[in-house]
């Protein structure tokens, strides 16, 4: 009979993370926020594909389509990398924003999971319903830190109300140690 043997995960790692913090999970905005992208994408595919189909005889117009598609292409790529390079960590003391602006800069924003007072979440209709998205709106003493466009908002919001309230806990749990 095989002894099993008990593989170790490794653990998460992000930039910035603070000695004895835990990752506890992950999250960005849903696809939908690039749909500027998207367009991007389509409108100059899509307007120089319109002389080939006029011209039918002129076979050097084929390749305007192929053109328009690579033009489509790279614009298509700034707006993906600002999507997929902003991300929202969530440890078990902070909330941290990494936002992507342009392709050098990024700004990040931490906020401490004990300085929370609310969170709520928004699904915009029948769109946000659909596609399953909305806002998510985390509010502190200081001002609101407002989430456009989340994928799935509600479970976010659980796991945020989770990840806040066992910080809390273990802040009161610190604190009843240091008066003892």
């Amino acid at each position: 009979m095989k002894k099993q043997q008990k593989v170790e995960e490794p653990e998460l790692d992000f930039d910035g993370q603070r000695d004895g913090e835990e990752l506890l999970f992950v999250f960005r905005r849903h696809m939908i926020a690039m749909r500027k992208g998207f367009y991007l994408l389509l409108i100059p595919f899509a307007v120089l594909s319109i002389p080939p189909l006029i011209w039918q005889t002129n076979l050097e117009l084929f390749l305007l389509p192929v053109a328009g598609l690579l033009i489509g292409l790279l614009l298509f790529s700034y707006h993906f990398i600002m999507w997929y390079f902003t991300v929202y960590i969530v440890t078990d003391q902070r909330l941290r924003q990494i936002t992507q602006r342009g392709f050098f800069g990024k700004d990040v924003v931490e906020l401490r999971l004990s300085k929370i007072q609310n969170i709520s979440y928004n699904i915009p209709g029948f769109s946000g319903e659909i596609f399953g998205f909305g806002t998510i709106v985390i509010q502190t003493f200081v001002g609101d830190l407002v989430i456009n466009k989340v994928e799935h908002p509600d479970k976010i919001y659980n796991k945020l109300q989770d990840a806040v309230t066992a910080a809390l806990a273990n802040q009161q749990g610190d604190y009843e140690e240091t008066t003892v």
